[in-house]
């Protein structure tokens, strides 16, 4: 796992999950830890050859340690929150990016 500092100070956990052939959902984890309603989630999309390919499967390791810093950035910056707010019970904890 990586860490992310968001550009209000928070420090993000970034992990890869569901690999596929040509995708991978990479996750946004809060640092808060009690709940998952604050992470975060985006989709990196792979253009390599084994995206050809519908019995491949990406590694997770692999595609998070191709992510450089800009690439996180720009991943977080358009990502998009894992829960809904909480509107029928007046809760909104779910923050924006």
């Amino acid at each position: 796992m990586k860490t992310f500092a968001a550009p209000d100070g928070t420090v993000w956990g970034v992990n890869i999950q569901s690999p596929s052939s040509s995708s991978s959902m990479i996750m946004f984890r809060h640092p808060d830890g009690r709940s998952s309603r604050l992470d975060r989630y985006n989709w990196v999309i792979n253009q390599g050859p084994e995206a050809r390919s519908v019995t491949a499967r990406l590694d997770p390791d692999t595609v998070l340690a191709q992510l450089d810093e800009a690439a996180i950035t720009r991943l977080f910056g358009r990502s998009m929150p894992v829960s809904r707010p909480d509107v029928l019970s007046g809760r909104a904890d779910v923050e924006t990016a």
